[in-house]
């Protein structure tokens, strides 16, 4: 079966943390892909060409042929069902439908830690004042939920590693990284996130003096 080139449309600071979970997902799926930074700033996704192409007119947007799809969880769900060979995701039922709880919920709720805590903190090393009490709420659900899920395996969400474990951890380190208080399992739970390969491919791009 040849399947078509890939190419993916990121952010061209790097910083868009659901770009960040599709090229994990193409990385550790083995599979190549060209990368096409869009400058956010200058509206270039906004443009009449990219527009055509992306439903949202934001980043992540994949194409394949003339195939293309936006949405970071719906081209991940897509690529793991059209190259199955690698999973990002657990095979087990339940667990699959797990790590796409933590998906969904990560991408719905948390907006203050979002809103306080952009990922210019993360990949960039900014550093923001201190989380206003609506974020602090946020933190402590955020931690709240991150230890009961990882309560009966430390190591990874569902047993084995999936890309929740990334996503999970891109949305601990917009705290670990800006110095807030995070439980120590849980920052050794990102630090070990981010040694794998494929997010260090994401977190070394070379970016843009801010």
């Amino acid at each position: 079966m040849h399947h078509k080139p890939l190419r993916l449309y990121v952010d061209s600071l790097y910083t868009s943390p659901y770009a960040m979970s599709v090229f994990v997902a193409l990385q550790e799926k083995g599979l190549a892909f060209d990368t096409i930074p869009l400058d956010l700033e200058a509206g270039q996704n906004q443009a009449v060409d990219y527009a055509r192409l992306s439903l949202t007119q934001r980043v992540p947007t994949l194409i394949e042929g003339d195939f293309a799809l936006s949405e970071s969880s719906a081209i991940t769900e897509y690529l793991e069902q059209v190259y199955p060979s690698i999973p990002v995701y657990p095979t087990d039922p339940k667990q699959r439908a797990k790590a796409r709880q933590v998906q969904a919920w990560l991408r719905s709720d948390l907006l203050p830690i979002r809103q306080e805590r952009s990922t210019l903190v993360v990949f960039c090393g900014q550093k923001m004042p201190p989380l206003s009490p609506v974020a602090e709420a946020a933190a402590a659900k955020l931690i709240a939920a991150a230890q009961a899920l990882l309560s009966d395996n430390p190591v990874h969400l569902c047993g084995e590693w999936s890309i929740a474990d990334v996503d999970l951890a891109v949305m601990l380190n917009r705290l670990i990284l800006n110095g807030d208080a995070v439980p120590a399992e849980l920052v050794a739970y990102a630090q070990r996130q981010w040694q794998r390969p494929s997010v260090q491919a994401w977190v070394n791009q070379p970016r843009p003096a801010l």
